[in-house]
């Protein structure tokens, strides 16, 4: 084993660097903090792109490099009054404290940054979320169109008899995902999908691991609210849909208009590149 520093591991067929952050350091947006052997780090492409039985260095146990984050900046960002004035509406499964805990998972998610960068990125998650959910109403894809079953995903299979339509805030679609994201948050959502709509800490963490966790060829939406502004957060969601067809598209201006609103509630401005 060769780590200059570090616990060696070697990784498995399925493995991603933010599902083994998840498995290692009880966190998947740790996963930059895991070197290669020479010490050097992985960039954020790499993240989805490793190749079984390559080794990588985990950080010594209490080695962590946070960055003064401690998971309580969303909640210091975003009050309980603030969510009821941006939800008026919402379906009581989605409660403020099942997302208060759910955030805790994700101790960088509106932690990084300027106090208006912060800002920006929770405007832009609940946007975001809103559009997905029509304000946070549905817990679930209405007449989904198919199981949404990728048979040629071998990593991720299928299970006979189990849906992968859209759940929860984000809308979790795909074997592929539910098995990326079952993963990386230590719940077997490949044989019990269901859990995105029936556990509302679980529905919220599905949605906070697809915002922190990159798509490659893409970044994370949480790295994009910060360097590209909110256009590239659509970009990253449902870009093939919503984005790149000349006019800007019913869908994208929905969530542009939610994003403006809530950055006045959050008293901040939008910032550039609304657009995508």
């Amino acid at each position: 084993m060769s780590c200059k520093t570090g616990n060696s591991y070697i990784t498995k067929k399925g493995d991603t660097l933010s599902s083994i952050a998840q498995q290692q350091l009880h966190s998947s947006d740790r996963w930059h903090e895991i070197l290669k052997p020479d010490g050097t780090p992985f960039r954020e492409e790499d993240a989805h792109n490793l190749q079984v039985g390559q080794e990588i260095c985990i950080p010594h146990s209490g080695n962590r490099n946070t960055g003064g984050s401690t998971g309580d900046g969303f909640a210091n960002i975003v009050s309980h009054q603030a969510y009821k004035t941006m939800f008026p509406n919402h379906n009581d499964f989605y409660t403020y404290e099942s997302l208060i805990t759910a955030v805790k998972k994700y101790p960088h998610f509106c932690n990084e940054g300027s106090l208006q960068q912060r800002k920006r990125e929770a405007a832009a998650f609940l946007a975001n979320i809103s559009h997905e959910t029509g304000g946070l109403h549905y817990i679930q894809e209405q007449n989904p169109q198919s199981h949404y079953c990728d048979a040629t995903n071998t990593t991720y299979p299928c299970v006979a008899g189990k849906s992968y339509h859209g759940r929860g805030p984000i809308q979790l679609s795909w074997n592929y995902n539910y098995g990326a994201c079952g993963k990386a948050i230590g719940k077997d959502l490949l044989n019990h999908p269901e859990l995105v709509s029936t556990n509302n800490v679980i529905s919220f963490t599905t949605a906070l691991w697809f915002w922190m966790t990159p798509q490659p060829p893409k970044a994370s939406c949480h790295k994009a609210i910060s360097t590209s502004g909110f256009g590239m957060t659509i970009n990253i969601i449902n870009g093939g849909i919503e984005c790149g067809k000349g006019p800007q598209t019913p869908q994208a201006e929905h969530r542009i208009q939610l994003y403006k609103h809530f950055t006045e509630v959050l008293n901040v401005t939008p910032g550039d590149n609304l657009s995508c």
